[in-house]
């Protein structure tokens, strides 16, 4: 290293002297990687000699996760029963995760504790210090659009690191990862931070990652990116690589982006982020030259949901919107990010261009549905789909406890996707449980209902307050009316479990 450094020193002397004989020696401007320059910003402290002595205060901080998930893989017909039983499967995972309390709080991604083919949470997680220690561990919360979830273990006096503040990390600043790739146990890798605020395309409020080259392989998701301070700037997530492995292309999400729904997560709150209710495209060359638009400047609106906010403000199908709140629409910046991460209730002017003509308009933030419900544009009713181990509320818990059914507000695009009406109103069935009288009645995902005891249902409140009438009323049975596609509806009496 120390030959490395003195070829380069040489190299620049004799740069600067070629320098000063063909420009002018007075007031010139000296080149990026002048000797004199570099040293006054890269003091001899700059690079450690080890990273050593803060490994070892950081080391004990840094968790080692294992999970445990049962998964669905079919089901089998029990001839002497004459019942459908689930098949079953033992999968087993993990990853990294670090302490962020005393009292055991511990930070990792969401797809580490996730299992079986909808990403429902494993059920049974444990945690393993640096000490051999072994605690199982609950899910406090779990945010899947930021691949963040926070976990808890019951001990006391544990060692924990403080989150940085992401904001001022820096290209070219060292970092070191901490985690358990490969199964390994804990090892330590260091590093630079390659790119800050890194676009993947992959659209949505979490799109920007801290880039770095410290070595990241499976395993190490979950686990904290430290600065030279001590304090985790962000949380490593993923790599790519056409092997599989890690070949220096690693990314972090921020801590500031982490910060608010780990605090979310932990006070037992929804993460809210905002909404317009329309579906996009960028645009691309060939879009740019069909409207006549500069490239890569706004995006293109391809639907517009019925009654969101942006139809509200007037928003149309053809329109592209080129800023968002004073912001530049870019691929960088895209429409997606700039709305997931504006407060939902938020007056917010939107520049499109209509028609080739600009125009502004004004629109209110609604409130991103979740993950699950959004997945219901993309609604594929073959698609094999099991109860969610956490519902996301106390409707749609009771509908799956009495009913088994899982359901969610049927929208014209989900009914166009299933074959029937887009003005048809009610809830469609996303998954039914095998072992339910509704899954042995043959009810399946992508079947409509209508009704609930001859009372229309559109929300899954409304169906768990017809459930919990009828207990409180000794019935054992709801009759719901279903509508299937390339028939006429049915009225099918379900059992509900007490």
């Amino acid at each position: 290293m120390r030959y490395v450094y003195g070829i380069t020193s040489a190299l620049l002397v004799g740069g600067t002297a070629l320098a000063l004989v063909t420009q002018s020696p007075v007031g010139a401007q000296v080149a990026q990687n002048e000797k004199s320059e570099i040293a006054k910003v890269v003091p001899r402290s700059g690079a450690p000699e080890s990273f050593a002595d803060l490994v070892e205060q950081l080391q004990p901080a840094v968790v080692n996760i294992s999970t445990k998930q049962e998964v669905t893989l079919g089901v089998r017909l029990n001839p002497f029963a004459g019942t459908r039983e689930p098949i079953t499967q033992e999968q087993q995972g993990g990853g990294s995760g670090f302490l962020i309390s005393a009292d055991g709080y511990i930070v990792t991604n969401n797809h580490v504790i996730s299992g079986g083919p909808r990403g429902e949470a494993v059920n049974q997680v444990t945690v393993t210090l640096t000490n051999q220690k072994e605690y199982k561990a609950t899910i406090v919360g779990r945010d899947v659009a930021s691949d963040l979830a926070l976990l808890k273990i019951d001990a006391t006096g544990l060692p924990f690191v403080k989150f940085a503040d992401s904001s001022t990390a820096r290209v070219g600043d060292w970092v070191v990862a901490i985690g358990n790739p490969l199964g390994l146990g804990s090892t330590v890798t260091a590093g630079i931070i390659s790119a800050v605020q890194r676009n993947l395309g992959q659209g949505g409020a979490y799109d920007r990652y801290i880039q770095t080259d410290t070595a990241i392989n499976r395993g190490n998701s979950g686990g904290p990116l430290f600065d030279l301070q001590g304090n985790v700037v962000g949380i490593n997530n993923m790599l790519i690589s056409p092997v599989g492995a890690n070949i220096g292309v690693n990314f972090a999400i921020p801590a500031d982006a982490a910060i608010p729904v780990i605090n979310a997560l932990r006070a037992g709150e929804k993460v809210e982020r905002g909404y317009l209710g329309i579906g996009i495209a960028p645009v691309d060359e060939d879009l740019a030259a069909a409207l006549g638009l500069p490239k890569d400047r706004g995006e293109f609106v391809q639907r517009v949901e019925d009654g969101g906010a942006a139809a509200k403000a007037g928003l149309k199908r053809g329109d592209v919107v080129t800023k968002v709140n004073g912001k530049d629409v870019t691929p960088q910046q895209t429409l997606s990010y700039i709305v997931a991460n504006t407060k939902p209730g938020t007056r917010i002017p939107l520049e499109i261009v209509r028609d080739g003509k600009p125009m502004t308009l004004n629109a209110v933030v609604g409130t991103r549905p979740p993950e699950e419900q959004l997945a219901g544009t993309n609604f594929d009713p073959e698609e094999e789909q099991t109860l969610p181990d956490d519902p996301s509320g106390a409707a749609d818990t009771t509908i799956q406890e009495a009913l088994g059914l899982a359901v969610q507000p049927l929208t014209s695009d989900i009914a166009r996707s299933i074959g029937v009406d887009a003005t048809t109103k009610g809830l469609v069935i996303g998954a039914a449980s095998a072992n339910s009288d509704a899954g042995r009645k043959g009810l399946r995902r992508g079947d409509v209902i209508l009704s609930a005891n001859r009372t229309p249902v559109t929300t899954s409140d409304a169906l768990a307050k017809i459930v919990s009438d009828a207990k409180k009323a000794g019935r054992d049975a709801v009759l719901l009316e279903i509508l299937r596609r390339g028939g006429p509806s049915a009225f099918i009496a379900v059992r509900v479990k007490p």
